[in-house]
């Protein structure tokens, strides 16, 4: 197929990246550590590191790794926030020659131990607050070397007060024991005497197994390999120069990384790209705490904001945050679920930056699209395919299907994953005979390339034989100013096979379902009309703050039974 979208792409933007200029990430990593050494490259809780302590303390710790005895291409797992052992922990495991797990330090020990045998991991890297999970599993896994951190290891002297504000006041650690773990500072310190073998690494050596979240069955671990990142980041970072070239001048590039770090969102578009870019991460451990990040905010002048939709509105919705300085604020990318269109547009009055959705998934490193950096406005759509990305919308039986009309989400380019690890099965039904990643997301790609998301293939509500997206019932909800949240799903229904469910949190306590469907009624043919309304105080999410429409559909499932 000929790249249609490539006629859309911004001056200096090229239609393709070269990923071989690196034989792998730790090439690129290290040729930031030795060019910005001086630079500030992540802060959190007011204290920062240099690049050239990202260098020294991921070298040390390496060589601690190393002295464990693992073999190369072992697998080690990282469990923790966005907290500054997070980075140093990264680069490390990568630079020893292993492979990252990444592990979201909130699961359960069920969630965990599964994610440890699958990968078959022989060390992992926790926060103390997490580390009672991994008590709990480890004798049913491979572990055999544990490293415990804790908020205040790297705060100097403020640390102290931040390990007994957490342990004793806050009652944030749960009591736990591990045997033989050693701590975060210790295994530094102990690596520093230790001599380094560099590992000679290829662009198809493994760097993360990154594991989906399971809304297809089990959670299964996306095989990224370091050609895969490598590529993503200069993908990424090709998108934004036009952005990082236009005034007001930016000596050196400040992102806010709130969404977490252990999500493949935020370790290329946050972790990685700024490195890339001798740029810095302001570390948002709980971006929950509104108020609080509201404070490190007013702190900085940040330049690049990628965010989660509901991040975004939850931002709005306090009142300091439009006292915050945003003039500084070049890019705002959205990804991870759809952007709203009322969300985008309060935002942009806001901060007079426009939010360029983005799309991808872990197993697409992830950028496959995104709305350039340069349009100032909100469309509602995805975007276009970065560089050298094909995208190709198709029917059931891998056909192309003709503009304007809707199919799945194939893609293509160096950022696709080699396959779900340990599972030939699983990968050969997400790939194509000629080598495209089938996401499971139903789009429409427009005559300019743009595709606009329609829904996931088992999202779809069918309502007498017609065809509904979730998506556009609530954007259309979202837009109701009485309105903070919504979801929709599809539920059983005796006349019409399935009936369209609406789960609502209220902004106006006065609104009402009869209000609701009224408006509804004014926006959308009338078998896209919610026949049932909800209103709760909240609506579960993912950590990446994503809406668990798969979690409504189980709760009402279990109620009708």
């Amino acid at each position: 197929m000929e790249r249609i979208w490539l006629k859309q792409y911004p001056p200096g933007v090229p239609a393709d990246i070269e990923p071989t200029q690196y034989s792998s990430l730790v090439d690129l990593l290290e040729e930031s550590f030795a060019k910005f050494a001086d630079r500030k490259a992540f802060i959190c809780m007011d204290k920062s590191i240099s690049y050239r302590d990202l260098d020294q303390m991921s070298l040390a710790m390496a060589s601690y790794l190393q002295g464990r005895g693992l073999q190369r291409g072992a697998r080690v797992a990282i469990m923790m926030p966005n907290v500054l052992q997070y980075p140093i922990a990264t680069a490390a495991v990568l630079r020893a020659g292993f492979a990252v797990v990444n592990v979201n330090p909130l699961y359960t020990p069920r969630e965990l131990e599964h994610q440890l045998k699958d990968s078959g991991a022989e060390a992992i890297i926790v926060l103390e607050n997490f580390a009672h999970t991994v008590e709990q599993v480890i004798a049913k896994t491979q572990v055999k070397h544990v490293i415990v951190g804790s908020m205040g290891d790297l705060l100097g002297f403020k640390g102290v007060i931040v390990n007994l504000v957490v342990r004793r006041v806050k009652k944030m650690v749960p009591a736990w024991s591990l045997p033989g773990a050693v701590s975060f500072n210790d295994a530094i310190s102990a690596g520093r005497s230790l001599a380094f073998n560099k590992p000679k690494l290829s662009p198809g050596d493994v760097a993360f197994l990154q594991y989906t979240g399971g809304t297809t069955g089990v959670s299964k671990g996306a095989t990224l390999l370091h050609r895969n990142i490598v590529a993503n980041v200069l993908q990424n970072d090709a998108w934004l120069q036009p952005a990082m070239a236009a005034p007001p001048r930016v000596d050196q590039l400040m992102v806010v990384c709130a969404l977490p770090l252990y999500h493949i969102f935020a370790l290329t578009a946050c972790y990685l790209l700024a490195v890339r870019a001798g740029g810095c991460n302001l570390l948002i451990p709980n971006p929950r705490d509104i108020p609080g990040f509201i404070k490190e905010l007013a702190k900085y002048q940040v330049n690049n904001f990628p965010a989660v939709n509901t991040l975004y509105n939850g931002l709005m919705h306090h009142p300091d945050f439009k006292k915050l300085d945003f003039s500084k604020l070049k890019i705002s990318n959205g990804g991870g679920m759809a952007v709203q269109r009322p969300v985008a547009e309060q935002w942009k009055a806001i901060t007079g930056c426009s939010i360029a959705e983005g799309y991808g998934l872990s197993e697409t490193s992830p950028t496959l699209t995104c709305n350039t950096t340069t349009d100032p406005e909100f469309n509602g759509t995805i975007g276009i395919p970065v560089p050298s990305t094909w995208i190709s919308i198709r029917d059931d039986d891998g056909n192309e299907m003709p503009l304007g009309q809707p199919g799945e989400i194939c893609a293509k380019g160096p950022q696709v994953m080699s396959g779900y690890w340990n599972r030939p099965e699983e990968t050969a039904k997400v790939m194509t005979a000629d080598g495209y990643f089938r996401t499971g997301d139903i789009g429409i790609m427009d005559e300019r390339g743009y595709t606009k998301i329609v829904d996931r293939k088992k999202d779809m509500i069918l309502v007498s034989g017609f065809n509904v997206y979730p998506n556009e019932i609530e954007e259309v909800i979202a837009s109701n100013p009485g309105v903070l949240e919504c979801a929709v799903i599809g539920i059983p229904d005796s006349k019409s096979g399935e009936a369209v469910k609406a789960f609502v949190v209220k902004k106006d306590p006065n609104l009402t379902a009869e209000a609701l469907v009224k408006f509804c009624q004014e926006q959308l043919t009338g078998y896209k009309v919610p026949k049932h309304i909800e209103f709760r105080t909240d609506l579960p999410k993912t950590n990446v703050g994503k809406i668990l429409r798969r979690q409504l559909r189980d709760e009402k499932k279990a109620e009708a039974a």
